[in-house]
């Protein structure tokens, strides 16, 4: 057995610092997407087909209601959110009121979204149901939509006093409470089913 004198030394794990949302947004660059969350550095993975096909209707299906009825911005995924000094997000989807554009900056949203979606995949399922989840809700977001391309387990919160409640379980027609007269139907969400979006779009605008 070795001596302490001729033991090879122990290695020191280093803690990384952690970053502000203004080093951040300094480090990141386009085409990266990635969350700071507490002043870690958290990135994507790349989506799988499911996730994107879901994403690419439900984009246009809101982006057009939101358009034609003059509510306000949607943003989707490259757009960094600035939540806290040490918290940034890139939703999937973020929407915002008339109201909120006095927080636009050149480079991101110093604003939490009235509105924010996620699709899950598998390395994002626990970080949009926990650290996103409990972030949105702290910071006020009115209305947090979570689809789950795989396993269709769709959940749906609106905030109720200082906490995000989940609504729409077993019902067919969802409705928010934030976009006025934004809806979709349940079985539209499954990517392998997905209906034309100018279709779905119709039934909306009624």
């Amino acid at each position: 057995m070795p001596s302490a004198a001729t033991a090879p030394p122990r290695r020191v794990r280093t803690q990384k610092p952690l970053l502000t949302a203004e080093e951040f947004l300094d480090w990141l660059e386009p085409g990266v997407k990635a969350d700071l969350v507490d002043g870690v550095v958290q990135r994507h993975s790349p989506v799988n087909l499911r996730h994107a096909d879901l994403l690419n209707f439900v984009d246009p299906l809101l982006r057009l209601c939101v358009e034609q009825r003059e509510l306000g911005k949607l943003y989707r995924e490259m757009v960094a959110v600035r939540l806290s000094q040490r918290t940034v997000f890139m939703p999937d989807l973020a929407f915002f009121t008339p109201g909120q554009r006095q927080h636009f900056e050149s480079a991101y949203i110093a604003d939490a979204p009235t509105f924010a979606l996620e699709v899950l995949s598998p390395s994002s399922r626990r970080r949009d149901l926990g650290d996103k989840f409990a972030k949105y809700e702290l910071h006020g977001v009115q209305e947090y939509w979570v689809l789950d391309p795989d396993e269709l387990q769709h959940r749906f919160y609106r905030r109720e006093g200082e906490y995000l409640v989940e609504f729409g379980k077993g019902e067919s027609v969802i409705r928010s409470v934030s976009i006025r007269g934004f809806q979709v139907k349940r079985a539209w969400l499954n990517p392998d089913r997905l209906p034309a979006v100018h279709k779905a779009l119709a039934e909306v605008l009624g």
